[in-house]
């Protein structure tokens, strides 16, 4: 089976593709990269030996030596023709399609960059797909973002709430999840939607709260920085769970979901910033002072978001496997390693 992936070089795509080559021995897994893209998210599938870089001519659908590896073909979703070259040469059965501006502050910052980014390249893939792949079942990786000003009496949070979005990148992830679902009703293009709510876990940005608070208490354990802990808003509440948890979810998504459908992804339980601070303080038992950064604060945002998933839970039978404590824990032992090769 062909599978392409885009954003295959990010937090969730790189999981993703270890998941599927790993578990998944008939795949032959493509995923598109642009050529300013890093690729230290695949530095396990490379040690692994199961990943490939394509330079120059384009592999063919018809082309089986591929099977359970990644190959990184050279794409970007901006471009039209680009994208229609890839699809046109893979043919792929199966897309999963996570590349995305995913940093709500930088969302406000470049607001024009983060709406181009997410929607036109959603609707490149899309319409390279309907010409040349239009029974490809396609996975759309939407947002919990999406929901934004939810009320008090809304939570949980079920995939029939009104769409408020308090970002520019929210509003961007609203618009890719609507042309997604008008993709599927006006071509029959089999299109399954994700909401999936925070997660994270290992290689997660260190501009987020979570992998920045990780980072600055392995630089204090090395001796790299002073004992300040700097942070924004400490009082929000998520819906976390582990990344290895969320890519599961978007394999099954993508084979028993329902085309058109939307599945919220998420453990259903609200975790507030300054409980994940303090987990991450207990497994390391530094001793810290907490400064709130303004720098770190948004001009708006959620103040509570957790997720009502029973419906992605009795289509699937998928829940959150891995305990929390060792999320954070392995995302704090990443940084550990990381910063130790420096």
């Amino acid at each position: 089976m062909r599978v392409l992936l885009t954003g295959v070089t990010g937090f969730a795509g790189s999981h993703l593709a270890e998941f599927i080559t790993a578990r998944h021995s008939d795949v032959a897994l493509y995923g598109t990269y642009r050529w300013r893209s890093r690729l230290d998210n695949l530095e396990d599938l490379a040690a692994a030996g199961t990943l490939d870089l394509i330079e120059g001519a384009l592999p063919t659908h018809a082309d089986a030596t591929r099977v359970g590896r990644l190959t990184l073909v050279e794409c970007d979703l901006a471009d039209p023709f680009a994208i229609e070259r890839v699809v046109a040469a893979i043919r792929p059965e199966r897309v999963f399609h996570l590349a995305a501006q995913s940093f709500v502050p930088a969302s406000f910052a470049q607001p024009a960059a983060t709406l181009s980014t997410n929607v036109l390249g959603e609707l490149n893939l899309l319409e390279a797909l309907r010409k040349h792949a239009p029974a490809a079942r396609v996975l759309i990786a939407g947002s919990s973002e999406e929901y934004g000003a939810v009320r008090p009496e809304e939570l949980p949070v079920a995939e029939t709430n009104e769409l408020r979005p308090l970002s520019p990148y929210a509003v961007s992830k609203v618009a890719q999840d609507r042309l997604a679902w008008q993709y599927h009703r006006s071509y029959a293009m089999p299109i399954v939607i994700t909401r999936a709510f925070n997660h994270t876990g290992p290689r997660r940005g260190e501009v987020f709260a979570e992998s920045s608070f990780a980072r600055q208490i392995a630089e204090i354990e090395l001796e790299r920085r002073p004992p300040i802990v700097r942070v924004g808003d400490l009082s929000t509440r998520r819906d976390w769970h582990d990344v290895r948890d969320t890519v599961r979810a978007y394999w099954l998504a993508l084979e028993i979901g329902q085309p058109g459908e939307v599945y919220n992804v998420g453990s259903g339980e609200g975790r507030s910033v300054r409980d994940v601070l303090q987990t991450l303080l207990q497994l390391s038992g530094s001793s810290v002072t907490v400064e709130e950064d303004p720098a770190r604060l948004r001009p708006s945002d959620v103040p509570i978001l957790y997720a009502d998933a029973t419906k992605f839970r009795q289509r699937s039978g998928w829940s959150p496997a891995i305990p929390w404590d060792r999320t954070l824990a392995d995302l704090l032992d990443w940084w550990r390693a990381r910063l130790r090769k420096r």
